[in-house]
């Protein structure tokens, strides 16, 4: 693990230069480590791909000193592999997306061996961020790996499914966005009536369980009167 400065609130603590389950495993044991023996003076922690930011109060701790502590508590943990148990949220996503074609075209596929191959493995969340709710998920088969659009659109729907590069993901909110569109869920990502928020977090795992238009109308309905649960089950 290596330490940066990040600005004059903030440490960056780095640790791997590939993205990978290990390096984000490493990166789940720390914040878990860090959750249950926390440091005076930090306020929070962004987890991403291979890097952990975290914050803090200058006026409380210094840079020296939190620095010192984070490397004592990763000499304590090093080895670990434990933390957290996963969670694997299952998806329901109806693939009728715009760009679901050309994906399929680009590699060379029909839109049905897209489906399969899409919804046929669980994905890791790596991180959260863009928007509230949004999940970066790794994992995802390189066959059906396809660039962003030349010319994003100005608004994408609220639960769309896209692909980016090797990258698959959810827009919980309409907003901007390049990624090309294979589906469509009505699951809430981001519902801020809710008790808690965001639906996901790193370290969880997402499942994309293919339904029909009929389907998406049911569970739609059901969600807007709150009779809905999202299934999840232990990884």
């Amino acid at each position: 693990m290596k330490c940066y400065p990040l600005g004059d609130t903030g440490i960056q603590l780095v640790f791997g230069t590939v993205i990978s389950e290990e390096t984000n495993q490493r990166i789940r044991v720390f914040v878990d480590y860090l959750s249950k023996h926390p440091i005076n003076g930090i306020v929070e922690w962004v987890p991403a791909y291979t890097t952990l930011a975290i914050y803090y109060r200058p006026d409380v701790v210094s840079y020296s000193e939190i620095q010192e502590q984070l490397e004592v508590m990763d000499r304590n943990i090093e080895g670990s592999v434990e933390s957290s148990a996963s969670l694997i949220f299952e998806i329901p996503t109806y693939y009728s997306g715009e760009d679901l074609a050309f994906v399929a075209e680009y590699n060379g596929l029909s839109e049905e061996e897209v489906i399969t191959i899409h919804s046929g493995q669980d994905y890791l969340i790596y991180m959260m961020g863009f928007v509230p709710g949004f999940p970066y998920l790794g994992g995802m088969s390189k066959q059906i790996a396809t660039p962003r659009r030349e010319n994003p659109r100005a608004n994408i729907p609220v639960g769309s499914v896209g692909i980016a590069g090797d990258q698959t993901g959810i827009y919980p909110l309409e907003t901007p966005g390049g990624w090309q569109l294979i589906g469509q869920t009505p699951v809430k990502l981001y519902d801020p009536t809710r008790k808690n928020p965001i639906l996901l977090s790193a370290g969880h795992y997402v499942r994309f369980v293919p339904i029909s238009e009929s389907e998406y109308a049911k569970i739609e309905s059901a969600i807007n009167v709150g009779e809905y649960t999202v299934t999840h089950v232990g990884k």
